[in-house]
């Protein structure tokens, strides 16, 4: 790749990442615990089939990391979806898909803010939100001027405790339920005790396919971080075959994760999550909390009762960890809004001194980075919910416009159907995950709708001002053969 054009330096990003340091990373981003943070709102959306929500999500998700892998191969660049659909549809079409991705990548960073401050105020609600809003940002900003690199040492730990605390969790009311002992207390009936291997939270006389896909599109939110792993094309060893792998591992790992620890989870409340929490909006307190008993006497049976000295509960503990587990999120999240916005820059449809500028020191985007930090400043004003949808309206134009664009790519111009494995390959599977995204589309909440369309509207004034009203196409770095 030649030196970015147009910057004051020659600075380039490093080749630096290999294969599982892209798995981290992305696992970081989309961060296993936030399976209780969204547990009560897809529980809502689902009727109380959050693990059968989880599957319709993965089986989109998957089918969209497919064609992620194919776009990869052909267009080895960080713009992601920008640059797909720029060099395989139209400029103009590349940059509206970029505008609108910034919706999930300049988000992301934001509710990782906003869901440690939840947790930091349970631990300490007599502590101002704004100094905790400040101090993670800070933090989060400065470890991404280091390099995609330390990310992905800060964050490996991070990922295993994060799983680590899931199985724990899973297992205690794993241990509960085998008592005969739900949310709702001692089932009273001992001939028909509780049913561990039920298929209930799959599948019910309440369950409803619209109501499914309504709870899988709330929870594209949780799986933003595996295409953002497209973003570190420039800074991955042998991208054409390693992002491919990382980007449909991280998803796989992430949905079986998120699908067995929700399917003990729902049989635990089983019943409307406002039955059990107070905040549909803030339920991993109040989830945990549910676990401390059940820690306790855990701790007991192993006459580990010095774990419990000094208030240090399953819910405290667990909580503390959860504030550095949604940091490496973020941090991830950073990184990845910073490499959309550099190659933006880099083409020149943003201003290109200040977006396009790679540190020579650091070899970073560095002024990108700030940028960030300083949107994430804004979490302090903004609410769970209302970013979670946002980012699924960022989230389902950037997987619409990955499966468009195989399509068009390989198959109307390039010809690539001769054969069929090339048919299922360009073809038939992202046919199929346009057509999962697509469902997703039809339950995206009126308030995504709406800000998400007004941002639309915003890009294409400022892309016609670009393109002299659209008399030319949008400006691109000349970086790939057509």
């Amino acid at each position: 790749m030649s030196n970015i054009a147009g910057t004051h330096s020659a600075a380039k990003l490093q080749r630096n990442l290999g294969l599982w340091h892209v798995i981290i990373i992305g696992l970081a981003y989309i961060q296993p615990m936030t399976v209780f943070d969204t547990f009560g709102l897809v529980s809502v959306d689902s009727l109380q089939h959050v693990p059968s929500s989880y599957i319709v999500a993965l089986v989109a998700i998957l089918l969209t990391s497919i064609s992620y892998g194919h776009m990869i191969r052909r267009y080895p660049s960080s713009g992601s979806a920008y640059t797909y659909a720029q060099k395989s549809i139209h400029p103009n079409v590349g940059f509206m898909v970029g505008w609108s991705s910034w919706l999930d990548y300049l988000l992301s960073p934001l509710v990782n803010i906003i869901l440690a401050v939840i947790y930091l105020k349970a631990l300490f609600p007599e502590v101002n939100h704004w100094v905790w809003v400040v101090a993670l940002t800070s933090f989060m900003t400065i470890i991404n001027i280091f390099g995609a690199k330390v990310v992905a040492y800060f964050n490996s730990w991070i990922v295993f405790v994060q799983i680590f605390i899931i199985g724990i969790f899973t297992y205690m009311l794993y241990h509960s339920l085998s008592m005969g002992i739900n949310a709702d207390g001692q089932l009273a009936d001992q001939e028909t005790l509780y049913q561990l291997w039920s298929l209930t939270p799959f599948w019910s006389e309440l369950t409803s396919i619209g109501a499914l896909i309504t709870g899988a599109t709330l929870l594209c939110f949780s799986f933003t971080g595996f295409d953002s792993l497209s973003t570190l094309v420039e800074e991955t060893k042998d991208a054409k075959k390693t992002l491919p792998k990382a980007i449909f591992l991280t998803a796989l790992l992430a949905g079986l994760i998120f699908i067995s620890s929700t399917y003990i989870m729902q049989l635990f409340f089983p019943a409307d999550p406002s039955t059990y929490f107070t905040n549909i909006e803030e339920t991993q307190p109040e989830i945990l909390a549910f676990a401390n008993p059940i820690f306790a006497e855990l701790m007991s049976n192993l006459n580990l009762t010095f774990l419990l000295v000094a208030g240090a509960t399953f819910k405290s503990l667990v909580l503390t960890f959860a504030i550095v587990a949604v940091m490496a999120s973020g941090i991830s999240a950073h990184a990845g809004v910073s490499r959309l916005m550099y190659v933006m820059g880099r083409d020149g449809v943003i201003n290109k001194k200040i977006f396009g500028h790679i540190s020579p020191r650091f070899h970073t985007p560095t002024y990108n980075i700030l940028i960030a930090g300083a949107i994430a400043l804004t979490a302090g004003f903004i609410g769970f919910e209302t970013i979670a949808e946002l980012i699924s309206f960022g989230a389902l134009t950037a997987f619409s416009f990955v499966n468009l664009s195989v399509i068009v790519r390989y198959v109307l111009r390039d010809r690539q159907v001769r054969s069929m494995k090339e048919i299922i390959s360009y073809l038939v599977i992202p046919f199929f995950g346009f057509v999962a995204v697509f469902l997703m589309w039809l339950d995206v909440s009126d308030v995504a709708l709406k800000w998400g369309l007004s941002w639309a509207v915003i890009g294409v004034f400022y892309l016609a001002y670009k393109t002299g009203g659209f008399t030319r196409p949008a400006p691109q770095h000349n970086e790939f053969d057509d």
